[in-house]
């Protein structure tokens, strides 16, 4: 069984997840290119952040950035040896439903073009492709989605 549940990105094991993930993105991305946020951005106000678990084992991360009208999903990993078991799934929607839970319309994401299988989880759950949003720009290696909650 997965649970999510609202987390502090500090915590040991996560760290070691936000670090692999970060690392993943710098082995693919130039640095331009890298939007993630670090390990202290995801501990503001306007951060919901999340784990998946099962059992005692933390297996995946996610977080809902809250923004001006709408929510960006942010920091998505699941722990390579965990793939292919719902964790994703289970992450977008507790950041689904946390964004309902504060009105927004929209969700809204920025992902790695060469991350296919995140494209996947994203249109598996509604998402559709969408130009640059906020203060990204129109990296050639970013893909933007976005998702109608209301």
């Amino acid at each position: 069984m997965i649970f999510v549940e609202l987390a502090d990105p500090k915590t040991p094991r996560v760290v070691e997840l936000l670090e692999a993930s970060h690392a993943l993105m710098q082995s693919l991305f130039p640095p331009e290119d890298n939007f993630f946020l670090s390990i202290d951005e995801l501990c503001v106000p306007s951060i919901r952040f999340f784990t998946a678990r099962e059992g005692a084992v933390i297996q995946g991360t996610g977080a809902l950035a809250l923004k001006d009208g709408y929510g960006e999903v942010k920091s998505m990993f699941v722990d390579p040896d965990a793939r292919g078991r719902g964790i994703a799934d289970a992450l977008l929607r507790q950041i689904e439903d946390e964004a309902r839970r504060h009105n927004l319309e929209w969700l809204k994401l920025e992902t790695g073009n060469l991350l296919y299988a995140a494209h996947k989880v994203y249109a598996r759950h509604g998402f559709e492709l969408c130009g640059p949003f906020g203060d990204y720009p129109d990296a050639p290696s970013s893909i933007f989605m976005q998702k109608r909650l209301g």
